[in-house]
């Protein structure tokens, strides 16, 4: 997920001291290669939505999936992050459970929908920084179009039931491995439109001996999220990736 909002909590609670949620994902579901699939990986800065979820450090990541010959699917991830603790709360996991159903509407037309939840165990935060979403995709050759909303507050933003998050991506294989994954995407921030954002990222991947190899370049147009320091963590920058799934 992969969930995550490094920058909502950090930016409400950091800021209101002297001084802040996909493909993924954030999580967002991975598609499982077998009925039952595991992954486990490292990353140089674990973002989501475009903002940094660890503080611009690296981040583990791990999770299962479970695909339903029916269309149906479940999975869990979870990463190490460090914004709820910068944000005055405790623990340093977010964990992302998510369920749904994917199935060929028409010739070429995949739609999938289903329901996420962002868990951060014990983050004491108030508004919690505990996230519900549900989130519908359609996709049509390489490209696919997604839409997610909260059906409570959105990672600690109070009164932001019903924020949105829509995207557009596209995976392109250019063939030996590679694969090419351009995205935009637009967070709504119900009753908090200051910390609305545009994001985006470029990524390039490599599949080389069992192993996922990728570089990114991520982020977004706002100055609003920060971590300690007056740190932007929505500045653009390059991500590195290594991932094993099995």
């Amino acid at each position: 997920m992969k969930s995550i909002f490094a920058a909502v909590a950090i930016t409400l609670t950091i800021g209101a001291m002297p001084a802040m949620a996909e493909e993924a994902a954030a999580a967002a579901p991975a598609e499982a290669v077998a009925p039952l699939s595991f992954n486990l990986g490292l990353t140089s800065d674990y973002r989501y939505r475009g903002i940094s979820q660890s503080r611009v450090k690296p981040a583990l990541q791990g999770g299962a999936d479970y695909a339903f010959e029916s269309g149906f699917y479940v999975g869990t991830w979870a990463s190490t992050i460090n914004w709820i603790k910068d944000s005055g709360g405790n623990g340093s996991v977010e964990i992302d459970l998510y369920g749904g159903y994917k199935t060929e509407v028409a010739k070429g037309l995949t739609l999938d929908v289903g329901v996420l939840q962002y868990y951060y165990p014990s983050n004491k935060l108030s508004p919690s920084a505990d996230t519900f979403e549900v989130y519908g995709a359609l996709s049509f050759g390489p490209v696919t179009a997604k839409y997610s909303q909260s059906t409570g507050n959105l990672f600690g933003f109070a009164k932001s039931s019903s924020s949105g998050y829509v995207d557009l991506s596209a995976t392109f294989d250019l063939g030996e491995g590679f694969s090419l994954v351009p995205h935009i995407g637009h967070q709504s921030v119900k009753n908090s439109s200051k910390f609305d954002y545009t994001d985006y990222s470029l990524a390039l991947s490599k599949d080389y001996a069992g192993l996922s190899f990728t570089g990114a370049i991520i982020g977004a147009d706002t100055n609003a999220y920060v971590g300690p320091s007056n740190k932007n963590l929505a500045k653009s920058g390059l991500v590195l990736t290594i991932k094993k799934t099995f």
